[in-house]
């Protein structure tokens, strides 16, 4: 019954230990594990353990959704990561759309960036940078442990479009050689 992945019959029950006074067995187990952290009740025809109500606020866990970031969230959190500290227009003019508040707002609650300050500049704009949480969930010592764009291409995680797009400004630097 402990192992049991919902409440048993007593026919279940006598399936597995075979005959005898099932319901007698089950009433002694009952009156043993009730002064315990454990208890074994009885829900219709049906009998299961359970932990006892003045324990179950030890044994509670707590379950972490999962979040998926967005590729917006994505992206903005590594243009932080890689150019921090970065204002918001400085974010927007980097990948070339608005950022959305939601998106900051998304990353600051998973503790992966932080407000860091303000630029010296007209409206002193918010600059935002990495938090400590965001090195502990990526197991990053240190932002220079960040992978490189080498790194980024042997590993297959440029798009053809970053790859086409990289291959372009090499070649216009290339004619603005010569």
């Amino acid at each position: 019954m402990f192992a049991a992945a919902e409440p048993a019959t007593i026919e279940t029950i006598r399936a597995h230990v075979g005959d005898g006074d099932i319901r007698a067995a089950l009433d002694v187990l009952a009156r043993d594990y009730g002064p315990r952290g454990i208890q074994l009740v009885r829900r219709g025809d049906r009998w299961h353990f359970q932990t006892a109500p003045d324990m179950a606020h030890i044994l509670r866990r707590d379950r972490e959704e999962v979040r998926r970031l967005s590729r917006a969230g994505i992206e903005t959190l590594a243009i932080i990561a890689y150019h921090e500290p970065v204002t918001r227009a400085e974010i927007e003019a980097i990948r070339g759309v608005a950022v959305a508040r939601g998106t900051l707002d998304v990353l600051m609650e998973a503790g992966w960036i932080r407000p860091a300050g303000r630029r010296e500049l007209p409206g002193r704009p918010l600059t935002y940078a990495t938090a400590p949480a965001f090195l502990d969930h990526f197991g990053l010592a240190s932002r220079r442990d960040l992978p490189g764009i080498d790194d980024l291409r042997a590993a297959g995680l440029l798009d053809p479009v970053d790859l086409s797009l990289e291959q372009a400004a090499l070649a216009a630097d290339d004619d603005d050689a010569r």
